[in-house]
């Protein structure tokens, strides 16, 4: 099998533009120590994104907002009273897809 070499070089510079910005933010903050309220406000970026990915998945099927209560929902809201209680990732996440798994079975 050949290699061309524009397709190389395309899948070489598609490693670096997805590498540098990631890689470059992170070495130039390691050599600052950030004040302690911007780490405070960067704890919580991670779980914005995850919530704002959740939230989308949910509310929003085919390009318009879903209208009604789905499987999806009682099954987020299940995951979500499970974290709440547990703290437990694994629990979690198993009691999301079991009861997905469930709803989609029934209905």
């Amino acid at each position: 099998m050949e290699v061309r070499a524009e397709i190389l070089i395309a899948i070489l510079a598609s490693g670096l533009v997805t590498l540098l910005p990631r890689v470059l933010p992170l070495m130039v903050l390691s050599r600052f120590e950030l004040p302690k309220a911007v780490a405070d406000w960067l704890k919580h970026v991670p779980v914005a994104v995850m919530a704002a990915l959740v939230a989308q998945s949910l509310f929003i099927a085919g390009g318009k907002p879903v209208t009604g209560p789905t499987p999806e929902m009682a099954a987020a809201l299940a995951a979500f009273l499970v974290a709440v209680r547990t703290r437990s990732l694994l629990g979690t996440v198993v009691a999301g897809v079991a009861c997905t798994m469930a709803l989609r079975h029934l209905f």
